[in-house]
């Protein structure tokens, strides 16, 4: 398990992560955020415990995609698969999430709510994961973020597999940090 907490004047985020079978305590005090990230632990397969507070909505989804990426981005192993994609319908919405969660971070969208962008863009940035996310269908807003949540959540589940070996030319994907 990791724990990430981050303070500023603007926000307290505390986040409890490990693998896990997506076990969820979610308090961010934004109802449909909250639900947004319990889906995308429960489909990820982490168990997720995360309290936030801010002052403004954009400071606080902000806040939680740098704690929660950085909390993710400790418990991927070092000898994971790294590559997955998974295409997730929900109702009206049909979206694609293809990720590598080997080290680098690159996040390509996007969605149509600015603060869920946003909070892809930042949480792909703290994982030092690259994401690509393509919305393939849908109009309304809430299926296709929660098609993306769940899309994320499933593709990071099977990127992080433990497959035994380092998945690189290179002989290692891991940063040392001193």
């Amino acid at each position: 398990m990791t724990t990430v907490t981050r303070e500023t004047k603007e926000t307290q985020v505390r986040v409890e992560l490990s693998l896990g079978k997506g076990a969820t305590q979610v308090d961010t005090g934004l109802k449909f955020f909250d639900h947004m990230l319990a889906t995308f632990a429960r489909y990820a397969g982490l168990d997720l415990k995360l309290h936030a507070r801010g002052d403004l909505t954009h400071h606080l989804m902000e806040d939680v995609a740098i704690t929660l990426g950085t909390a993710v981005q400790r418990v991927i192993p070092a000898t994971a698969a790294r590559f997955a994609e998974r295409t997730l319908p929900m109702d009206d919405a049909l979206v694609q999430a293809c990720i590598d969660a080997g080290g680098r971070f690159f996040y390509q969208g996007p969605l149509k709510n600015r603060l869920y962008e946003h909070w892809m863009r930042s949480f792909c940035e703290h994982a030092k994961v690259t994401l690509h996310l393509r919305v393939l269908r849908g109009k309304d807003s809430h299926h296709v973020t929660e098609a993306a949540f769940k899309a994320l959540g499933l593709a990071l589940r099977d990127a992080m597999v433990d497959s035994g070996t380092v998945f690189s030319m290179k002989g290692s994907v891991a940063l040392e940090v001193l």
